[in-house]
């Protein structure tokens, strides 16, 4: 229980750091990809309202007031410009450095076709990669699909097709190469930086996992402790009563009072020892002998128990149990986890209804499937698995009127998987579900 407690916790844990780290590390690059993406366009649109060139970008020269000019200093700002007065602030004069630099930091080029798709003019000045061949190869590739005016060619060319007054097309290309290697380079890293963080993070979790579960640990062992201590302090008095009541009978003969009180102590005895195995197989403490056993005839017998409450209540009681079927289990064990279900089926049964119990192996000859279905006046809403939880009842009245506890499925699963199996509830239909439990073979019988 601790061990899963803490399993829990971990993957819980890892799980949500994982989900931030994609969040972040896809919000990061998804940005950086589109920053890259949209610093072509802006350019392309800046030469596409230009004719394929730059404007005069010649800006002024930010200097701090406290550097004394002389001649030739700045000779690109003018008498009383004092736009950078003071010391300027980091990301203005940024930009500013930027707008000055874009046209020699830019990779472009362009042709022009006329309104019937001839090539006019191309200008591969600005770009080392790409021959005039190409470009106008690229450039009729394009015309030929003009409905589509921006995109990418050879993956990582943006290109924009503008047209203009007189008809012409100027079909612009932006070399994306450099943006696109740097951000590629970003997202090897974010992942890098972000698998190291996960597996940080999973190690730290797991080292500090027992201290983070030990509140809630702490209080099962308390709570496993009350039910075994309670269990056994319960087991005195319901004894003496029953000795009482024998008593009683013997002097006073029986009555419906004596009938009605003996019931109630057996439902008490059956409620406790319930609870004592299922504490002790949640503790791993209970003493289960392990050896070969033919669940076949432990199966057998077990269902021989029911055909006078399957008659009383004229249910179709259907079994169908394979010969010569092995496991390494503990034969009280198993031979309760078999009582528990048919128990089950038994008491949740319409008068009418059927049951069916069979046992087989299954196709690859690993597993033992013992499974008990039945029908049912109404299948319980919400996941099946709940009924497993110790306590849960999916219909409360209908469990009073049946003597249930909702504890039963709860051993059941317990011894299940204390034979390193599971068990498992299905629904057929609105009316009828079945009870797997899958258990490993011998290896012997594992053929």
């Amino acid at each position: 229980m601790v061990k899963k407690l803490r399993r829990k916790f971990v993957l819980t844990a890892t799980l949500s750091l994982l989900v931030i780290l994609i969040g972040i590390i896809g919000f990061i690059n998804g940005a950086n990809y589109l920053q890259v993406q949209t610093g072509a366009d802006d350019i392309l649109h800046i030469l596409a309202e230009n004719n394929g060139m730059f404007p005069d970008m010649n800006g002024k020269i930010p200097v701090p007031n406290d550097k004394k000019q002389g001649p030739g200093d700045n000779p690109g700002q003018e008498p009383g410009d004092d736009r950078f007065s003071g010391e300027p602030f980091f990301g203005d004069k940024m930009a500013y450095n930027r707008t000055l630099e874009l046209p020699f930091q830019s990779r472009y080029f362009w042709v022009k076709l006329s309104e019937t798709g001839k090539v006019m003019e191309i200008n591969t000045g600005h770009i080392a990669a790409v021959s005039s061949e190409a470009a106008e190869s690229y450039a009729k590739e394009l015309f030929a699909n003009k409905n589509k005016t921006s995109g990418y060619v050879d993956k990582h060319y943006r290109y924009l097709i503008n047209k203009n007054e007189d008809g012409s097309y100027l079909i612009l290309f932006a070399d994306c190469s450099n943006g696109f290697y740097n951000a590629n380079r970003l997202l090897v890293r974010t992942l890098l930086v972000g698998l190291i963080a996960l597996i940080a993070m999973f190690i730290l979790v797991y080292l500090f996992s027992g201290k983070a579960v030990a509140p809630v640990v702490e209080s099962l062992e308390k709570q496993k402790r009350f039910i075994t201590d309670a269990g056994h302090e319960l087991k005195t008095p319901l004894a003496v009563i029953s000795a009482n009541i024998d008593v009683i009978e013997l002097e006073n003969g029986k009555s419906e009072w004596t009938k009605s009180t003996k019931n109630q102590i057996k439902r008490l005895d059956g409620l406790v020892k319930n609870l004592l195995t299922l504490s002790r197989m949640e503790e791993e403490n209970i003493n289960l002998v392990f050896s070969n056993i033919e669940i076949s005839k432990i199966t057998e017998d077990c269902t021989t128990y029911f055909n006078a409450m399957a008659d009383y209540k004229k249910i179709n009681y259907t079994v169908n149990i394979e010969d010569n079927i092995h496991i390494n289990g503990d034969k009280a064990a198993y031979n309760q986890l078999c009582t528990l279900l048919i128990d089950n089926a038994m008491k949740y049964t319409p008068e009418e209804g059927s049951v069916d119990v069979s046992l087989k192996s299954d196709k690859g000859m690993r597993n033992a499937v013992f499974e008990v279905a039945n029908t049912c006046e109404k299948i319980p809403e919400g996941k099946l698995d709940r009924l497993f939880d110790r306590f849960y009842r999916a219909d409360t009245s209908r469990s009073r009127e049946s003597g249930g506890h909702g504890i039963g499925l709860s051993v059941a699963r317990a011894i299940a998987t204390s034979h390193g199996g599971s068990i498992e509830a299905k629904a057929d239909n609105d009316k009828r579900m079945r009870f797997i439990v899958t258990l490993p073979l011998l290896k012997s019988e594992n053929k």
